[in-house]
């Protein structure tokens, strides 16, 4: 039995009557741009997130810049991340004029190794990046106290995070502000591309509004330099009517991990992520390691098993930031996963008889 590594027509199926009369009701409204949905899915969002603000914005790249920009960042000013990420975390801090400073990521989990971050504090260092990769986020209070004592402020990279806790308290609620992506393959994904900042600081919120809409106060009047960074109407009535099924969604996510770690627990071979105290993960990503991944990859495709690498180049040997002077051997952590993760089938609409099938495919491959 095939078994897509994501399923996308089927998750539309089953809401398809309510996505297509909100869809029609914009498009008879034409009010195309704004408007009451994009106000409405930045309340409910809000609420969701538990923060006091949302400012919706195009993607998940324009809301880490917008949040940089807000920092009021000057030149050599430093941001401190990780190299393994999605390289638009490090493009955000270029482009909001700051130095990504890495730091190596943790064995267990992949996240940033929060143990390392206070040596590479220096006093250009203005903000920490915490990716809440693969859906599992970082170890916040860690990070909260450096930042607290240092007086940096947090952005969380919340792109793979919709929904996901960490003691008690929302990704994207924790930080000075949180960026998450509505990309169509994320938990909570638009059908095209889509992005929101959340905050709990009205006047942090105002300064994301105002930088995202070309730097207006006013309809005639620009106080600084801004960016063209919408979500657009229709994404956001097709988000209002997700985000109702979001955490359904991710409690299935949840549900379909559970029967792989079960499984996978007396695969020697296979070794999967662990679970720092206090997560809630929300498993955007099934993500395992294996020493053979190219021969299992190949194996697992051929008897129509979809797959996937997350990410198989770490950010600070890819060619855009070799300006960064980071070579081979700088992040072991991260370099040697870049070698073994592989990403295994796992989505909502995701039959639970299809997990032995790719079971079964991946003892096989090994």
């Amino acid at each position: 039995m095939a078994v897509p590594f994501l399923n996308l027509v089927k998750q539309y199926e089953g809401i398809k009557e309510k996505v297509d009369a909100a869809v029609a009701e914009v498009m008879s409204s034409a009010r195309y741009i704004g408007g009451p949905n994009v106000t409405e899915f930045e309340k409910e969002f809000a609420d969701y997130c538990e923060t006091s603000c949302a400012v919706a914005c195009a993607n998940g790249t324009d809301g880490l810049y917008l949040s940089l920009r807000a920092l009021e960042l000057d030149p050599g000013d430093e941001v401190i991340t990780t190299p393994l990420t999605f390289v638009a975390s490090l493009g955000a801090i270029r482009e909001a004029g700051a130095t990504p400073v890495l730091v190596d990521a943790r064995e267990d989990t992949l996240n940033i190794n929060a143990d390392l971050i206070e040596e590479k504090i220096t006093d250009k260092t203005r903000a920490i990046m915490p990716v809440h990769l693969y859906g599992q986020p970082a170890e916040m209070d860690k990070i909260l106290d450096l930042a607290d004592r240092h007086g940096l402020g947090v952005v969380e990279d919340a792109c793979q995070a919709h929904g996901s806790r960490y003691k008690g308290r929302r990704a994207g609620s924790m930080g000075t502000s949180g960026s998450f992506s509505f990309y169509p393959t994320k938990n909570l994904g638009a059908y095209g591309d889509g992005g929101c900042v959340t905050t709990n600081s009205e006047k942090f919120a105002e300064a994301i509004r105002s930088i995202a809409d070309h730097g207006r106060t006013t309809w005639t009047h620009h106080a600084k330099e801004g960016i063209n960074s919408r979500l657009d109407a229709i994404q956001a009535a097709v988000l209002r009517i997700k985000l109702r099924r979001l955490d359904e969604w991710n409690e299935r996510r949840r549900k379909l991990a559970g029967i792989y770690l079960e499984s996978l627990a007396n695969i020697p071979e296979v070794r999967t992520l662990s679970i720092i105290e206090g997560a809630e993960p929300v498993y955007h990503l099934f993500i395992i390691r294996v020493s053979s991944r190219e021969s299992v990859m190949e194996k697992l495709r051929e008897r129509g098993i979809g797959c996937a690498i997350y990410y198989p180049v770490p950010a600070h040997l890819q060619p855009a930031f070799s300006f960064l002077g980071y070579g081979e051997g700088s992040f072991p952590v991260a370099e040697k996963a870049t070698t073994e993760v592989l990403a295994l089938p796992l989505y909502p609409e995701m039959d639970e008889s299809q997990v032995p099938e790719v079971l079964v495919a991946l003892k096989e491959s090994l």
